[in-house]
């Protein structure tokens, strides 16, 4: 509290009030305290992160099932029905995901891996004509799945909703390229919002232009042309890159959250300071899957689609 004298003279009028001298500098205060707290945790994360990371593999490899194809199984059994005839088969074997899944992911996978190389840090949504197209691509996701799912339900309960018509007799192949669409919609929104998320120094251009739109849906063709040929040679590693597509979409999902959670939001300037924050969001991604594969695993006892339904 200020004291006055014969050099200063008298105290300035708000420093006679101790309350309004704490309102003032409480903001500053709260401020530094949360700074403090914040640079401890994240010096705690750098410990607890990675072997949270080590303790949900551990897990998740212990109750999926065995083999490569088994771990994948585990991963769509989280986020898909897996009905065996709504799916894609190789050598008799089910996918991990049903066919729109297969579509929608595997799409998904080589839109994030394509904007990586094309697209770098760019941060900027798609122009509005794009946007329309890609709105275009999830109604048609929309009206098959809701076409389809009406149909199984017709043929869940025999007399159950006939009194509505299908558009049409639903079939893998519209799922997998409905679903494509769709994958190709959600990368293509989701890029642009990391890279805003990420990096300092952004580049302030759209991640998708018309041209690598047009690219990018054209591998999306040539790959389910080539998925409906059901050839093991190309069946088993969509198999894989399907699931590693719902790991990627996920794991970029939950690392926003975690940075934006940690206040680190653009604070990095290259992909090799993102190691914590990406271990972060893969481990809340694999607890997230082993969380619902053992909620449902409880509830059917099976790792195939849900009984009664084919």
């Amino acid at each position: 509290m200020c004291r006055p004298n014969r050099v200063r003279g008298a105290c300035p009028q708000w420093q006679s009030y101790p309350f309004l001298i704490f309102a003032l500098n409480a903001p500053i205060m709260w401020q530094m305290q949360t700074s403090s707290i914040l640079t401890r945790l994240n010096g705690i994360t750098r410990w607890l992160v990675p072997a949270a990371a080590i303790a949900a593999v551990a897990a998740w490899m212990y109750f999926a099932p065995p083999g490569i194809l088994g771990k994948a199984d585990a991963v769509g059994y989280a986020i898909c029905h897996r009905i065996d005839g709504r799916s894609f088969h190789v050598l008799g074997r089910q996918l991990p995901l049903c066919a729109r899944c297969t579509g929608e992911f595997n799409a998904a996978a080589i839109a994030l891996v394509f904007q990586a190389f094309t697209a770098g840090k760019r941060s900027r949504l798609p122009r509005r004509g794009i946007i329309a197209v890609l709105v275009a691509f999830f109604l048609a996701f929309a009206i098959d799945g809701s076409n389809s799912y009406l149909y199984l339900l017709k043929q869940a309960g025999p007399g159950m909703l006939d009194q509505i018509p299908n558009l049409y007799v639903p079939n893998n192949t519209l799922r997998l390229f409905t679903g494509s669409g769709m994958g190709i919609a959600m990368a293509a929104m989701l890029f642009p919002v990391v890279s805003q998320t990420l990096w300092r120094e952004a580049d302030d251009r759209p991640a998708l232009e018309w041209k690598t739109l047009a690219i990018l849906a054209a591998i999306g063709l040539i790959a389910d042309f080539a998925i409906l040929t059901e050839s093991p040679i190309v069946l088993y590693p969509v198999a894989i890159l399907s699931v590693l597509g719902v790991l990627a979409l996920l794991t970029m999902v939950f690392t926003i959250v975690w940075i934006i959670i940690m206040r680190l939001e653009n604070s990095f300037m290259n992909v090799g300071q993102l190691w914590l924050s990406v271990t972060a969001g893969l481990t809340l991604t694999l607890l997230l899957i082993l969380s619902i594969d053992l909620l449902r695993y409880q509830l059917t006892g099976t790792w195939s689609g849900f009984p009664g339904l084919g």
